[in-house]
């Protein structure tokens, strides 16, 4: 059924897509100099977002028996959507919305992905987007096909009322060329997005055209709770990358190969990007003993030898849109914030655009890790770098998984109709009872404060936490696995596992027919 579902969306959209793929290549020309987060500018000889997945994807094809054919199916992006449309603005003025959509891979249904808005989002940048979502998902075996989509606007040059406006009429557009559904393609929030917005993309979705879909709530992921999202799903992408982080830390003999110590505790750590990923990536450290000792900005950088507290400069950049005068900070930078990525420390967490370590800068990166929270901070020739001075870098495929892993827990509550934990808590709560019950019977003491935290069931945090725990760390020990049988890198290794895997999925459907 899934495969009737989208079929009529690959005849649509594939008939166009190669066309598209050569205007948008041509209208962009010399690669973009594009400001990141950090204020870092890449060389313009830096490759472009598209070009470095290809050179990754053919580093990691290089060591697998796939036959030319297949390679060339898994790369190819199946199908894509490029429109046009008006928005009145409050003041009365029309102004035309550029948006895309791009479905990287069907070898598994719905294609699954983001919708980001930001001024820099053309085609080439979510094709890239979205083949990364299908090795993405692939590496820590959620069983969707990547997709990703885009609205070129600054989000904050927009009233709210505006925005909504775009969203709403951005999603009838999907719905229009086939590009979302419960079956078929599956959004999520990015960048320049949040709950909010996934909220106003499964009210459209359902009120004009799912209104008899009893599925229709699972159209879209990171919804608020109150319409169908899942508790946890705000805070994992950061939560997933700590747990890699931490998994990768607890293996001995890795650790003793990098000459790191192992164990989270005193780490020191600096994070790029402080939105959703850098801020909860930075919290989950901190509460497992790290020190953050840099926050690097867009606007400014803040330092502080004794480690930041994440949470008071989370509540000060609320309240003054910036991380500029913060009180906390022992050093602050305002004109080339991006130095600070190169200050010492034990991990680095680039967690804002792609390429904001590149072959400019990667040689002053003094971390002796890198744990990569945004999609493709590090070009090939700074991994190279980084690789001479034998620095560890856990790859964004893996690292940054914890988003789409909790979206499918989310897709398969919608799916369910009914909240993980929902019949199992009270249940498992009374069991735990009576085994206190049993021990204080055999004298052993359960003062009052353990026996309120043994005697609880999981709720929906707790499981959710746990399954993207199992994702994450299933796919950390895999992906070193594979290093080291192949004596490559680990985003070489987490490329080979996709590929395999991928391999597999259409090798079993016949997918020529």
């Amino acid at each position: 059924m899934l495969r009737k579902a989208i079929r009529p969306a690959i005849a649509r959209a594939t008939a166009t897509s190669a066309a598209f793929s050569h205007a948008s290549c041509a209208a962009a020309g010399a690669p973009k100099k594009r400001l990141l987060s950090s204020g870092a500018v890449p060389p313009d000889d830096e490759p472009r977002f598209l070009d470095m997945v290809k050179m990754n994807f053919e580093r990691a094809a290089a060591h697998t028996d796939l036959a030319p054919g297949m390679i060339k199916q898994i790369m190819a992006c199946n199908s894509v959507l490029r429109v046009s449309f008006p928005i009145e603005r409050d003041d009365g003025t029309v102004e035309v919305i550029r948006a895309y959509r791009a479905q990287h891979s069907h070898h598994r249904t719905p294609c699954k992905g983001g919708i980001r808005y930001a001024v820099e989002v053309d085609l080439q940048e979510v094709e890239a987007l979205a083949s990364l979502m299908t090795f993405k998902c692939a590496v820590v075996n959620v069983p969707f096909g990547g997709a990703k989509g885009g609205i070129a606007i600054d989000p904050k040059k927009y009233s709210v009322r505006e925005l909504e406006r775009i969203t709403r009429r951005y999603t009838t557009e999907l719905h229009k060329h086939g590009f979302i559904g419960p079956g078929v393609d599956v959004p999520a929030p990015d960048m320049g997005t949040s709950a909010r917005e996934m909220g106003w993309i499964v009210d459209t979705y359902r009120m004009l055209f799912g209104q008899s879909d009893v599925n229709a709530w699972a159209c879209v992921t990171g919804k608020p709770i109150s319409m169908g999202g899942i508790d946890g799903r705000t805070e994992a992408t950061g939560l997933g990358l700590v747990y890699a982080t931490r998994a990768f830390l607890s293996k001995r003999d890795e650790c003793k190969r990098f000459g790191i110590a192992p164990g989270m505790h005193g780490k020191t750590v600096i994070v790029q990007g402080f939105g959703n990923v850098g801020f909860h990536a930075a919290r989950f450290m901190q509460q497992e003993g790290c020190k953050v000792v840099g926050v690097v900005e867009r606007d400014a950088a803040v330092y502080n030898s004794a480690g930041l507290d994440v949470m008071a400069l989370k509540d000060y950049y609320k309240s003054k849109g910036t991380i500029l005068g913060f009180d906390g900070a022992e050093r602050q930078l305002e004109s080339q914030p991006h130095a600070l990525m190169e200050e010492a420390c034990d991990i680095l967490v680039p967690a804002a655009m792609e390429r904001s370590i590149h072959k400019g800068n990667a040689h002053r990166i003094q971390a002796k890790m890198i744990c990569e929270g945004a999609n493709g901070p590090t070009t090939p020739a700074a991994e190279a770098i980084l690789d001479a001075k034998g620095v560890v870098i856990l790859p964004d495929i893996l690292t940054n998984s914890g988003g789409v892993s909790v979206s499918y827990f989310e897709w398969l509550k919608n799916l369910a109709h009914v909240g993980f934990g929902k019949l199992t808590r009270r249940w498992e709560e009374r069991g735990k009872q009576g085994l206190l019950a049993e021990l204080k019977l055999a004298g052993i003491d359960t003062s009052d404060s353990k026996e309120s935290a043994l005697s609880k069931g999981a709720t929906e945090k707790d499981l959710v936490y746990s399954g993207l725990e199992d994702t994450i760390c299933t796919g950390l020990d895999e992906v070193v696995a594979t290093a080291n049988a192949k004596k490559v890198s680990f985003r070489t290794a987490a490329f080979i596992n996709a590929f395999n895997k991928m391999h597999g999925t259409y090798n079993d459907s016949g997918f020529t027919i």
